[in-house]
């Protein structure tokens, strides 16, 4: 496999994967210590719990099902999304904005019903965002991490058998291979601002449907909805190499900056 043959590690690929994947371990952590800290007697830790919870079955269970049929598995539903740009992207954020909020609604609605705070939102918020960096962020960045350290040694036959990169698996592997390879101290700065982001987002939209909910409003559930696919558009349109990496970034800080202004008049406006 050639292809692998020519592949060289950069020089900063290992020490800033290693950084990343401390950082990303540190930022719901840190972001859960300060928020317990400053609200222990407002919060419960279920809430921390809840949104870990509403996350995994809404977000990797649910919507991957659906994801499964119209994306991975090969029907003319499928052929239509990923042959077409706009298709691609209007499902992605559609499916996103949908499974995401309505999940959180739901739990919100019908299962946390005790212990109902402003801060309690905060923290389901942060369980939200934590795990989806712990169970979908960090095992990806610690791969790249592995494949690194791995080819970075020089004996790239051993590197692709440790990795079980075969003939068949060649193709779909290499992506990965060249992303460890190329990965800097900007790539680092990059993905960390991008969890920071993410995090606030998960954070604000957690408090503008937790707002609908405790208030008997319907049209936050909406609201939260379409922000969040507004937040997605670029990243979808990233994927299908429509847009420059920068652009995403600039737009992922316009719309978290708008949801945590709406999600911090709504926390002023309920009660403590």
């Amino acid at each position: 496999m050639t292809e692998f043959e020519n592949i060289v590690i950069g020089k900063s690929s290992v020490p800033a994967l290693i950084i990343t994947v401390i950082l990303m371990i540190a930022i719901p952590v840190i972001f859960f210590i300060c928020w317990r800290i400053k609200h222990k007697e407002k919060t419960n830790i279920s809430w921390l719990i809840a949104g870990a919870a509403g996350f995994i079955v809404s977000a990797r269970v649910l919507e991957l099902g659906v994801h499964y049929f119209c994306i991975l598995h090969d029907n003319p539903v499928s052929r239509f999304i990923n042959g077409n740009t706009v298709a691609f992207v209007l499902y992605g954020i559609i499916m996103a904005g949908v499974f995401e909020e309505c999940g959180r609604y739901i739990v919100l609605k019908t299962i946390m019903k005790k212990n109902r705070t402003r801060e309690n939102a905060v923290l389901y918020g942060i369980g939200h965002g934590g795990i989806e960096i712990l169970a979908v962020i960090l095992p990806a960045t610690v791969l790249y991490l592995v494949i690194a350290i791995l080819f970075s040694a020089g004996d790239t036959q051993n590197a692709l058998k440790t990795l079980n990169i075969t003939e068949e698996t060649a193709v779909a592997a290499l992506p990965s291979v060249k992303a460890a390879a190329e990965f800097d101290y900007m790539m680092m700065a990059m993905n960390v601002i991008e969890r920071l982001l993410a995090m606030l987002l998960h954070i604000g939209l957690t408090v503008i449907v937790y707002y609908g909910v405790v208030n008997a409003k319907k049209a936050y559930l909406p609201m939260a909805i379409i922000l969040h696919m507004l937040m997605d558009t670029l990243p979808a349109l990233y994927q299908r190499g429509a847009v420059p990496l920068w652009s995403v970034e600039v737009w992922g800080a316009v719309w978290t900056v708008v949801v945590v202004l709406i999600a911090r008049k709504l926390f002023r406006k309920m009660k403590a």
